[in-house]
């Protein structure tokens, strides 16, 4: 079997722009990968059609070389772009190779350790601004099957904030735990926005709620700040979503500077660099909580891996996504019940996107930044769920 054509799709999603590629072989078979890396689709989607040229005529079950092949050639052999469109053309070569052997994506990653996967939602909380507001779409989330839910409380914060931006946090994230009760978990989200001691500051004022975790307190740039967060820490810290190398992933663990550790499967290689990161962790006795805000075949990819990793937690899961997502993969088949999602069961990723569809959603550029506002309190009218819900026992 030889590939044969590539194909890119960058597609609106409102939030970002999915980035998606397609490999065809000359046996007929496709196989569909993502690359989703928010604010830098394009310059992805160049990267995975400059990488790509490598694979036309290759053979994609020889997955790993060629992986190792295109890094290999990318003298630039560093940065988001670069590691985004291997994840998504390693993604591809496994879709492939699963569909042509029979088999779905985690049994060619050394097989299952679960069936199904507990999830977390994001993306619930757009357009609350007063505790009161969170509250309610907290509890309307939990109508949807979740039981477990991820929020930034931090307003526009950047770097540090003032006393009754502090007071604000405090309230909304009481009146969330208020609202859900004692048993449902609850993940604080900072996205890097926060310094040291601010951040140490709102772990001790937050830790009264019980959160699960305190992800990316502070910017992701120095690994001895994130250990000194960690050591002050009363709550558990979680980070890894903007990591993409390997090493960096050895350095944080080395440093002690991470409970929870988040690869974005998307982002750090493919999944079986990610599966190496998990073990990587699991060394180091830590759960991987994998890094999935992305689109559709980005998640069948992480639930696949979320299947091949012993020491898997909970998998980040969008709450709604917009409205053409049903169009673009029209076979998506995901249900949750009671907070857990099945993994896909189907040859390969156990998704297709329709190429036709991509095209009626081109590209539109977003600019969004949590401590503008901008990406929490707008969303699309009609943002809808993705999955069906399964209620009862």
């Amino acid at each position: 079997m030889k590939i044969t054509a590539l194909r890119t799709h960058v597609v609106d999603a409102f939030r970002a722009n999915f980035v998606f590629v397609v490999l065809e072989t000359d046996s007929g078979l496709k196989g569909v990968g993502e690359g989703t890396l928010e604010m830098r689709e394009r310059a992805t989607a160049a990267m995975i059609e400059e990488c790509g040229r490598l694979l036309i005529g290759q053979d994609p079950f020889a997955t790993d070389h060629l992986v190792e092949m295109m890094l290999r050639d990318s003298y630039w052999r560093t940065g988001p772009v670069l590691r985004s469109a291997l994840s998504a053309l390693e993604a591809a070569m496994l879709d492939i190779k699963g569909k042509a052997l029979g088999v779905p994506a985690y049994q060619l990653l050394g097989g299952a350790h679960r069936d199904r996967v507990r999830c977390y939602a994001n993306a619930w909380f757009a357009g609350a601004r007063e505790p009161e507001e969170f509250a309610r779409k907290a509890e309307a989330t939990l109508e949807l099957g979740f039981r477990a839910l991820k929020w930034d409380p931090f307003g526009t914060a950047w770097m540090g904030m003032d006393g009754a931006a502090r007071r604000r946090a405090v309230a909304i994230v009481r009146a969330v735990r208020d609202a859900v009760g004692p048993d449902v978990d609850l993940m604080i989200e900072g996205h890097g926005r926060l310094d040291v001691p601010t951040a140490i500051a709102m772990a001790d004022e937050l830790a009264a709620f019980k959160p699960a975790w305190f992800e990316e307190p502070i910017p992701p740039d120095s690994i001895d700040a994130m250990a000194e967060v960690k050591r002050r820490s009363p709550i558990p810290i979680a980070t890894g979503e903007r990591l993409y190398e390997p090493h960096r992933f050895q350095d944080i663990l080395a440093k002690g500077a991470v409970d929870i550790l988040q690869p974005d499967v998307c982002h750090v290689g493919g999944l079986a660099e990610t599966k190496r990161i998990a073990w990587l962790a699991g060394l180091a006795l830590k759960p991987v909580a994998p890094h999935n805000p992305m689109g559709p075949v980005g998640n069948a990819m992480t639930l696949h891996l979320a299947a091949a990793i012993p020491n898997f937690l909970i998998l980040e899961t969008m709450a709604t996504d917009v409205p053409w997502r049903a169009e673009i993969v029209p076979g998506e088949d995901l249900t949750l019940h009671d907070g857990w999602m099945n993994i896909p069961a189907a040859p390969g990723l156990g998704i297709e996107i329709d190429e036709e569809a991509c095209a009626r959603h081109p590209y539109q550029p977003y600019d969004l930044r949590h401590y503008r506002g901008t990406l929490t309190d707008i969303r699309p009218a009609k943002a809808t769920p993705f999955f069906r819900v399964r209620r009862g026992g």
